[in-house]
């Protein structure tokens, strides 16, 4: 359950850095692919942004846009076309300081299903509840899909956006990366034990152990 990149100083003084690592990582890893996703964090009054469009082996500090709260930029390049989901989930989650946005695989997969992720393995509570919600459809750069992103994330920390992708979020990018990349491989994992049969959901008394037992170990208390 050891974050493989964890909140460091890095991540709050060179933002820029983090966000540029993190993108390429992603494509490394084979979550996203050329230019799709997008990633931000809380930065100064507003967020620090990934341009719209660029690949990740083209992105450097300096191409990273900062976008006020009330959408306006000066950098030359415009923000990802997804801003106003970042800017939304800000302003309604204090407790959320950095946001990733993937079309990975498996997660692009349930979400066309439309689809909520339940509890068929314990780490779906890594998300903060029973399951990992499905948001309705809206199309995407749209305040709509905002407002939907929003709704489907009340008491979670990930969503599903329908037919389009994943949001995952943290209190730092690291923990925001970490339940991404965690969140696309039990949409996998989802979709192959259905495939194969009807997999036995966890109980809400399980999860709630579950999630006694995540904060637990958050706090250095578990035996």
């Amino acid at each position: 359950m050891n974050s493989p990149h964890p909140a460091t100083l890095e991540d709050t003084v060179t933002p820029h850095r983090s966000l540029v690592g993190l993108m390429q990582r992603l494509v490394a890893q084979g979550v996203n692919r050329g230019a799709s996703g997008n990633a931000s964090v809380r930065h100064g009054r507003g967020m620090l942004i990934t341009p719209s469009a660029l690949l990740p082996d083209a992105l450097t500090p300096e191409t990273l846009v900062e976008v006020d709260m009330d959408g306006r930029y000066s950098n030359p390049l415009k923000p990802s076309s997804e801003w106003r989901i970042h800017r939304d989930i800000y302003l309604a989650r204090p407790d959320i300081h950095a946001i990733v946005h993937t079309h990975s695989t498996h997660a692009v997969a349930l979400a066309c299903l439309r689809e909520d992720l339940p509890p068929f393995h314990y780490m779906v509570a890594m998300a903060g509840g029973r399951d990992i919600r499905c948001s309705d459809y809206a199309t995407f750069g749209t305040e709509a899909l905002s407002a939907t992103a929003v709704q489907a994330l009340q008491g979670r920390m990930a969503c599903l956006l329908a037919n389009h992708g994943l949001i995952a979020c943290g209190p730092d990018l690291g923990r925001a990366e970490t339940l991404a990349v965690e969140v696309e491989h039990l949409c996998e994992a989802y979709l192959k034990a259905r495939a194969a049969g009807t997999p036995v959901l966890l109980t809400d008394a399980d999860i709630e152990e579950v999630l006694a037992r995540f904060d637990a170990y958050r706090r250095g208390q578990l035996d």
